[in-house]
């Protein structure tokens, strides 16, 4: 029998133990589950470290639970070894969305018992960090961030709010961007800069439209819509995945891409920090293996 090693966030505010219960019968059908409940890294880690025969790693909860689950098991040095699998129940489910997962949690269970294991990329930087989905600078990073106060309370619509928020106020910085060696752009009136594996960002936005996470390449996207006219057009283009087609839009693919600019404020899987003035990532094809419950591999939306 299939053993799998469960784990729930304490901490994630839409957690809903009902929900969980009934995953974890789903689960247990034909798999045997042990739950783990943990709230911090350092337990996340533990717990890991603790269950290293498990069959399955299987991280219930949103974006950041899956961060934090492929971060821990990279830093143990897990990965691709360790099969692992999301069943999504967070608020913006962004990653799940770009894999095509069924957005019910049961639903999302009952599909991982027949689902085989496809390799999948990582992005990682140079202190071993990882990024699962998406890490952007400036404007959409401080939409993550105004967004805080308001998800708890309206759900994936508090993404909008922080970005109508971040849009108004936000200033364009001065940045530099470098894939594999060649600068691709550089200026002091980028609005955002983009780097990911999945397609989606705040519950649903198709910041990297084409990205697909098992290609072995970053899609990054770069912003100049500095005036605040340019800023209300790209970003309604950007709702319908659009906003690459704008003139003052650079896309690229690539295996690294460095950004460098002033005391930037970024924000990677849902974290947001400031105070970097660099930062590079790579790409780590078929970085680990993950059990898909859905189309066996990301399509371009229509």
């Amino acid at each position: 029998m299939t053993s799998a090693l469960l784990i729930a966030n304490t901490s994630a505010g839409s957690a809903d133990d009902d929900v969980l219960d009934e995953v974890v019968a789903v689960l247990r059908s034909r798999w045997d589950v042990e739950v783990a409940r943990t709230a911090k890294p350092d337990e996340l880690r533990d717990v890991l470290a603790s269950h290293t025969d498990t069959d399955v790693v299987v991280a219930a909860g949103g974006d950041g639970s899956w961060h934090a689950v492929v971060q821990a098991l990279h830093s143990l040095g897990r990965l691709p070894e360790q099969v692992v699998a999301l069943v999504p129940m967070g608020t913006g489910n962004d990653f799940a969305r770009t894999l095509g997962l069924p957005d019910d949690p049961v639903d999302a269970a009952r599909g991982l018992l027949d689902a085989e294991p496809q390799p999948l990329d990582l992005a990682v930087d140079k202190d071993g960090a990882v990024v699962v989905n998406a890490v952007h600078v400036g404007v959409g990073a401080l939409a993550g961030e105004e967004a805080g106060p308001w998800k708890r309370r309206l759900g994936p619509l508090g993404y909008a709010v922080g970005a109508v928020k971040a849009g108004l106020v936000g200033a364009p910085e001065r940045l530099r961007v470098v894939v594999d060696g060649r600068l691709v752009d550089h200026g002091d009136d980028v609005v955002q800069a983009a780097v990911g594996i999945g397609r989606y960002v705040g519950g649903g936005a198709p910041l990297l439209p084409d990205a697909d996470p098992s290609d072995g390449l970053l899609d990054i996207t770069i912003s100049h819509a500095d005036a605040l006219p340019r800023r209300l057009a790209y970003g309604l283009r950007l709702l319908r995945g659009r906003h690459t087609e704008r003139d003052d839009v650079v896309s690229v693919r690539g295996r690294e891409v460095t950004i460098s600019g002033d005391a930037m404020t970024w924000n990677a899987d849902g974290e947001v920090s400031d105070g970097l003035r660099t930062r590079t990532w790579r790409i780590e094809q078929a970085g680990y293996r993950m059990l898909v419950s859905g189309p066996d591999k990301p399509t371009q939306d229509e």
